[in-house]
């Protein structure tokens, strides 16, 4: 404990989801090293469970899965992670499942939830519920593991205002909670529900005028779905998870079921309840199928093109770096390399030639084009060629007669995406998944350099390859897929096409939904905007960003170029490596941080893949470290004028 005269410091995390358990956990870690034995109390401010937070709520819905391998999710750190942190390694999903006994878990799940748990192999897609307890497990075992001079206190409360007084933070409790006085803050939010745009307002004043329903994007699992009635048409703008969330609930959680066939198929058995969801979106399929299977051969030794020195290299360029022109060329010739050298080895029968002379001509292109001529001159089967561009859109240029032709056309390509993405035949696709994964920190450091063009990071790299990333590598699992195939033999389900538009049609008194891909209109008395909530701070229902907002105490992202161009990414600002959030005319606040999806610096999800060197382990460490270290200066300058007293 501090010694005799020594005064604490207080640390407030607002938000208790997997984030700020992260942060907890690195706080912990660090302590030690950083402190010097004085004392710190840590709040954790969340109306949720602490350490689960809103989204992983363990009273979702038991059929909401999540879209990552039980053997793919971790919240510790590993050996992979490079930070000045102390490494503390800990179990998987997976191996948590498979590590506990039922006395353990009996203080974590009831016993229908134990018994799917202790079910998990590696190659599961667990539901929410089980990620669930895995994450409140966690944050009991960082609590458990505190030092001797960390307290932490959690507030089952929301907050709702933050400013300074006295060189203290005050932080504004919903309720009649007394306000907390702390030295420093981390806002760790999680995804945030927004006011509607414009746009929204629209829909919504027409559905309430016409006695319509209209649901703007939000959390899936917590909408009101009961406007969606049973055999009525339903527009529903998203392809992705939230989509995916939306058919589950008015399907099973409506009371019908899927059989399976002798062939491996299903079969939908209606309780008569659900509707007739008309989906589209930009590019008109949903998101590509996860990968159920291994590599076939030895991973590719990464990396081979984007390495320091070619990173090295394009720093020091005198001119601004654009993502298309000087970072994608070397990405996606890493990604190819990687797919093909799973192709040549475990896939020999497919390729022509050996993979060392393939592997120099891939090295000399220059571009793509003479990158195409040698993938063209070794692997004879277009199918194995790895192409981003036909891979991102699909329905690119594809003009159909009717919005049938585009359904019976959709419905074939998510089957046979089905059908490779479960067959181990086309393990290069991994290859190039995993490599997917490896750029990710490499591009970030790119982005966070500064060298990238603010237009090409929002337009390019936040907006383009970002979609991308989430399309080719966090799609459902194979088995959503053959859910939504038996959808649509049922008849539930119905493919509207690319580039989807909606507008309100007054003499009808419906939405109307067209697409670039047919000059059919879907006609409907409900529309969903089924996407997560767009970033924004301006519009966010959050009460506590409202009112910093408000006063300039945090700023909403926007960017311009030396050209005139202007982006505005509706993120909270936040800069340097602790992620300081940034003011209204003003310096960033030195006592205040911000980590997670809602900031300009995001770090990918709040759990991680294991041994892949992971941002949000990293990015949680810096944070950690400069917090403790604050405080620690706090502590000291109050010791110092105790003593002048």
């Amino acid at each position: 404990m501090s010694t005799a005269g020594e005064a604490s410091v207080e640390l407030a995390i607002i938000g208790g989801g997997p984030t700020a358990s992260s942060l907890l956990e690195r706080l912990v870690a660090n302590a030690p090293l950083l402190l010097s034995g004085r004392s710190v109390r840590v709040h954790i401010i969340d109306p949720q469970r602490p350490g689960v937070g809103r989204v992983w709520r363990a009273d979702n819905y038991p059929g909401l899965w999540m879209n990552s391998l039980a053997e793919d999710v971790t919240l510790f750190t590993d050996e992979s992670v490079v930070c000045d942190g102390p490494i503390v390694p800990g179990p998987t999903l997976h191996e948590w499942a498979h590590s506990n006994d039922d006395a353990a878990l009996a203080s974590l799940a009831p016993p229908e939830l134990i018994a799917e748990i202790k079910s998990l192999d590696g190659k599961s897609f667990p539901t929410r519920r089980v990620q669930s307890a895995y994450l409140e497990w966690f944050h009991r075992q960082v609590r458990a593991t505190l030092p001797e001079d960390l307290e932490v206190v959690v507030h089952d409360a929301s907050a709702i205002d933050l400013f300074d007084e006295d060189e203290h933070q005050v932080v504004v409790l919903a309720g009649d909670r007394d306000p907390l006085r702390v030295d420093v803050v981390i806002l760790a939010l999680g995804h945030l529900d927004a006011l509607p745009d414009e746009r929204g307002l629209v829909f919504d004043r027409f559905a309430t005028e016409h006695s319509l329903t209209y649901l703007a994007a939000g959390h899936t699992a917590e909408l009101d779905l009961s406007g969606l009635q049973p055999g009525a048409d339903v527009i529903s703008v998203g392809f992705g998870q939230a989509f995916t969330d939306l058919l589950v609930l008015v399907t099973e959680g409506r009371g019908g079921h899927f059989e399976e066939r002798a062939d491996g198929t299903l079969h939908y058995k209606s309780s008569g309840l659900e509707p007739i969801v008309h989906v589209g979106s930009r590019r008109g399929v949903p998101y590509r199928s996860k990968l159920n299977y291994r590599l076939q051969a030895p991973p590719a030794p990464l990396p081979r093109f984007l390495d320091d020195v070619a990173i090295d290299e394009l720093l020091r360029s005198e001119c601004l770096l654009d993502f298309h022109h000087d970072v994608f060329p070397l990405v996606s010739k890493e990604v190819g390399w990687a797919y093909y050298h799973e192709l040549f080895h475990a896939h020999s029968e497919r390729v022509e030639g050996s993979w060392s002379e393939f592997d120099t001509r891939y090295a000399d292109a220059h571009d793509e084009s003479q990158i195409k001529q040698v993938v063209a001159s070794f692997v004879p089967d277009v199918s194995d060629h790895f192409d981003i561009t036909r891979l991102d859109a699909p329905l690119a240029g594809q003009q159909f007669t009717s919005s049938e032709e585009l359904h019976h056309y959709v419905r074939n390509h998510v089957a046979a995406d089905l059908a490779r993405r479960t067959n181990a035949s086309y393990s290069a696709d991994l290859g190039a998944f995993n490599a997917l994964l490896q750029t990710f920190g490499t591009i970030g450091r790119i982005a966070a350099s500064g060298r990238l063009s603010v237009r090409s990071r929002v337009q390019d790299l936040s907006g383009w390859w970002f979609s991308f990333f989430m399309y080719f590598a966090s799609g459902p699992p194979p088995a959503r897929l053959r859910q939504l195939l038996a959808l649509e033999e049922a008849g539930l389900v119905r493919f509207i096409g690319a580039n989807v538009k909606v507008r309100t049609d007054t003499q009808r008194g419906a939405f109307v939904a067209t697409s670039s891909s047919h000059s059919d209109e879907v006609v409907a008395h409900a529309l969903i905007d089924a996407q997560i909530a767009a970033s924004t701070v301006s519009r966010s229902a959050n009460p506590l960003l409202q009112n910093l907002y408000e006063r300039g105490d945090v700023v909403e992202e926007v960017v311009t170029d030396q050209f005139g161009w202007q982006g505005n990414t509706g993120k909270v600002l936040v800069s340097g490596p602790a992620l300081n959030v940034a003011r209204a005319g003003g310096p960033p606040h030195p006592r205040r941080h911000a980590a997670g999806i809602f900031t300009s610096r995001p770090a990918g999800g709040a759990f991680a893949r294991p041994r892949t060197n992971a941002p949000t382990f990293r990015q949680n460490d810096a944070i950690a470290r400069a917090v403790l270290t604050t405080l620690s200066n706090i502590g000291q300058q109050r010791d110092a004028q105790s003593v002048a007293r």
